[in-house]
């Protein structure tokens, strides 16, 4: 696979403009800040192929599902991620012509994505029919450091010519979702208004009645001078400009600096929403661009203090890695109990919702080790607060006293996904919620989290548990069938490894959690729950293969065959966009880890050679054709010295977006799997683990790599990690002694010390 974009250290670069490549790009040079994003679409207009995109997080549509065949059980609705005001607008004229990338010649593009100081920069030049050129620059940020502000600096300059040129600073409210069901517009207006050099547009979402207001304001310079302008002001239903003609002097630089600030009723009150932004956006407008920039950039500064990984010797690499950073701290940063971690964030509208599995089995070990701890809590409060609605949702599948099952897809706790095979049966989801309070608990120790938050969702989830299995006189064990496991190449099977070893797994811990109890306040499990569940655990069925360490990944999986990914022809991959479905399923294939997702998520319960028989197995077989697939295997290759391979599968998962893999960057970015990535070096290459009774380091390094290093929070005690081919070292930055199984050793490093040895020579694979 070939680089689609230059290799950096820090930035994303094209160089030179390729039509066919425009959505991609789009999506791939995005900047959000947490509370809203912006796609990479153009300033000015561009009648190419392009996926607008601004997105408002927390702000959704309830589109009404569409299937070709009701079933019980199913949602009414699908919560769309809504395409909101275009606020990037600024058209450019010459002589009545606009300029239109798709229409003028173009004689040089530069676009870039500075991911160290979070803009998105572009300069070009084009030459107009009558063979004018003008040479643009632009410098576009979404604020770090105040989520509700974007600004542009959009510069101008007549290369050989003087002469009148026409600027259009504009907001645009009439946008569509390009993945609406029928084709529905979701916003209706709430007012509009324009003024001089200023103006807002406030839109209210259809059933859900958000109300979003975005306001602008703009300035316009020659070189560093202010001049004065006199605009013309038009309105329209959803949409405010002011235009202007200025006489342009050849060879000198013109800019209009736009401000934006965008409110809404998600964090504020629908009479306060207008008033906000607008004021918000004078306050930008005195403080000035540079301002802005700076504090910006101050903000992108101390978060990559904290969450850089520095690789030496491979730009491909180090790019890959902090491309994934980025992308999920312009996606969340934790200012906001309101939001979550979508799987496209702010890049694009494919998948919907603002919360899937990815958060509590991918996201949360990213944040749990790279920032301040309540950002942790805070994402499984969330779980916590719709926990009213997971109740509901197992409720409307027939089960009962207070069962649980939290939603595959959702925006307000309410399931939103309508494919059968998934929203019945891919309940795998309501163990990686279960996982997630028990991985923070044993990272963080908060068990006034657990006793208050954690407890009750636990036990639900249990509950639901408990009521899926069924008892087997076949097999004298509780079995669970009729489910989807993460391998979404199989659908509808029987025992499940994976989900069968998590419920067993979550029923055990429940119970563990209920005898810490010692609050009379909070509800304990009853007698008859305790030795229900104590009988069901002791009893269920765990699918192997006769005479192996092998797990088996569902009941039937050795009746079909035993191909390798080595037997798919090169034309054929990737399966799912050239084989039919009914193919698939019949096939041996697996989109993503599956039984070795349990594995990863219980290294402790396993020894090295049944990891290795069962990656031996199952890696061979799997297409990687789910962003969520190649992390995993990496961490596990890593583990097991399989370092080439290791190596391989980082790539993948680190450079899924950046180079295409999966032919599909143009609908958005994989948000969540870019944790995985980080996954991939921390615990995988750097073999850092946090269980229940110890914390375990185990570094090892490619060969293609000179060093790595890195910071966390292990146990909320921060750290440093450095390796070479020739030592590794921690130094221990804390105010606390660390405790460490180093390659099996238990190893003790003062506060303020540092512990070096040497790195072990592993044999690749």
């Amino acid at each position: 696979m070939h680089n689609l974009f230059e290799i950096d250290d820090w930035k994303i670069i094209e160089n030179g403009f390729d039509s066919s490549k425009q959505k991609q790009a789009e999506s791939i040079f995005s900047i959000g800040n947490g509370g809203f994003g912006q796609r990479a679409n153009f300033e000015e207009n561009y009648s190419g192929p392009s996926l607008q995109g601004s997105y408002v997080g927390g702000v959704y549509y309830p589109d009404k599902t569409r299937v070709g065949w009701w079933k019980n059980g199913y949602p009414e609705s699908f919560a769309k991620v809504l395409n909101a005001c275009n606020w990037i607008g600024i058209n450019i004229e010459v002589n009545g012509k606009v300029l239109d990338l798709n229409k003028q010649t173009i004689l040089s593009f530069y676009r870039e994505l500075d991911m160290k100081q979070g803009l998105l920069i572009r300069k070009f030049r084009v030459r107009f029919e009558s063979g004018k050129e003008l040479e643009i620059e632009s410098t576009r940020l979404c604020s770090m450091a105040d989520d509700e502000l974007a600004a542009i600096r959009y510069s101008v300059t007549p290369i050989n010519f003087s002469g009148n040129v026409k600027f259009t600073p504009y907001l645009d409210g009439k946008v569509m979702n390009h993945d609406s069901n029928y084709d529905e517009f979701f916003w209706e207006e709430d007012s509009h208004k324009v003024d001089l050099k200023k103006g807002y547009v406030c839109t209210r979402t259809k059933k859900t009645n958000f109300t979003v207001s975005t306001a602008m304001r703009f300035s316009f310079w020659r070189k560093d001078e202010l001049l004065d302008i006199h605009p013309n002001t038009f309105s329209k239903d959803f949409y405010v400009e002011n235009n202007f003609e200025h006489f342009l002097e050849k060879g000198t630089k013109y800019t209009l600096k736009k401000y934006i600030s965008i409110s809404s009723t998600l964090n504020h009150s629908e009479f306060s929403v207008i008033p906000r932004s607008i004021n918000k956006v004078r306050d930008a407008y005195v403080n000035g661009f540079d301002k802005l920039l700076d504090d910006h950039i101050s903000a992108w500064k101390n978060i990559w203090d904290k969450a850089d990984i520095i690789i030496e010797g491979d730009s491909t690499a180090q790019q890959a890695i902090r491309f994934n950073i980025f992308q999920l701290y312009q996606t969340y940063t934790g200012k906001n109990e309101k939001l979550n971690i979508g799987p496209k964030g702010f890049t694009g509208e494919k998948y919907g919702g603002a919360t899937y599995w990815d958060t509590e089995a991918y996201c949360l070990p990213f944040y749990l080790k790279t920032a301040d701890p309540k950002v942790a809590r805070q994402l499984l409060i969330y779980r916590f607060n719709q926990l009213d609605k997971a109740i509901e949702n197992a409720q409307k599948l027939g089960f009962k006293n207070g069962a649980a099952l939290y939603p595959m897809v959702t925006m307000n706790g309410e399931e939103c996904h309508n494919e059968w095979e998934i929203t019945f049966e891919e309940i795998h989801r309501n163990g990686a919620i279960a996982f997630a309070i028990y991985n923070y608990i044993r990272h963080t120790n908060d068990e006034s989290y657990l006793m208050q938050y954690g407890r009750p969702v636990l036990f639900a989830i249990a509950r639901f548990w408990a009521q899926r299995f069924n008892w087997s006189e076949d097999k004298k064990a509780y079995v669970m069938l009729g489910v989807t496991g993460p391998n979404e190449y199989e659908n509808n099977v029987n025992n499940n490894w994976y989900t069968n070893y998590l419920a067993k797994w979550c029923l055990e811990y429940a119970l563990t959690v209920n005898e810490k109890i010692t609050d009379s306040s909070f509800e304990r499990l009853s007698l008859a729950e305790i030795t229900s569940w104590k009988k069901l655990t002791a009893s269920i069925y765990l699918p192997k293969i006769e005479g192996s360490n092998i797990y088996l990944q569902q009941d039937g999986f050795l009746d079909k065959e035993q191909l390798t990914v080595n037997d798919i022809p090169e034309n054929q991959r990737p399966i799912n966009q050239h084989w039919s479905w009914d193919r698939i399923l019949r096939s041996v294939f697996i989109k993503q880890a599956d039984v070795l997702q349990g594995i990863y998520l219980f290294e402790d319960h396993f020894d090295l050679n049944t990891i290795e028989d069962n990656f031996d197995f199952y890696e061979p077989k799997t297409v990687h054709e789910s962003s969520l697939s190649p992390c995993v295997h990496s961490i596990l290759a890593a583990k097991i010295g399989r370092l080439d391979k290791a190596y391989e599968l980082y790539l993948l998962t680190s450079r899924l977006d950046l180079d295409d893999y999966n032919c599909e960057a143009d609908e958005g970015l994989h948000i969540t799997s870019m944790a995985g990535t980080w996954m991939a070096i921390v615990e995988g290459m750097a073999g850092i683990r946090v269980f229940s009774d110890r914390v375990v380091f185990r570094p090892v390094i490619p060969k293609n790599w000179k060093s790595y290093q890195f910071q966390i929070l292990v146990k909320n005690k921060p750290i440093k990690i450095s390796v070479s081919h020739h030592e590794f070292e921690i130094e221990n930055k804390g105010a606390e002694d660390l405790e460490l199984f180093i390659f099996g050793e238990s190893i003790s490093i003062q506060s303020g010390n540092c512990y070096t040895a040497h790195t072990p020579k592993i044999k690749t694979v």
